[in-house]
């Protein structure tokens, strides 16, 4: 995950400089999304249906198997998964330590957002984007609110 520097600075250049970072952090999320999307997506396949193909994921990101296939290349390559040609795909162990680290955050979003009220649909709809901004120091402080209100 992406680190922003603690310090705001209270000029106009160092406040350009922390809004800069700010961005740059954001961009860098953006940039590992859709790995952390597919490689969750893959675990819950083979973990539901044994397998994960290429079809199974156009389906459900509701995209062509031609990006489903440009993606799964680009994961290949950054080691995140494994595959041949016409057969399914699998996690390397960087694949499958990503899709659990992303699946345990997205559950902390989900169940933050049920405890402070928000229905269960659109917690689900904006846990799937707010786990891939979280910080880890968001993150904590969600899991100590989960923890002291019981939920």
């Amino acid at each position: 995950m992406v680190r922003v520097s603690q310090k705001i600075g209270s000029d106009e250049h160092e406040s350009a400089a922390a809004r800069a970072e700010v961005f740059d952090y954001v961009r860098k999320a953006h940039q590992m999304e859709t790995a952390e999307d597919y490689v969750e997506m893959i675990a819950d396949l083979i973990a539901t249906r044994g397998e994960a193909r290429v079809v199974d994921l156009a389906e459900n990101f509701g995209v062509s198997h031609a990006t489903v296939n440009k993606i799964i290349a680009r994961l290949n390559r950054e080691g995140f998964v494994t595959n041949r040609p016409y057969r399914a795909l699998f996690l390397t162990e960087e694949g499958e330590a990503l899709a659990r680290e992303c699946k345990e955050r997205h559950e902390v979003v989900f169940k933050f957002l049920r405890a402070i009220g928000v229905d269960e649909r659109t917690a689900h709809l904006d846990a799937e984007g707010v786990e891939h901004h979280v910080s880890p120091k968001t993150l904590s402080a969600f899991r100590r609110f989960l923890k002291k209100s019981g939920s």
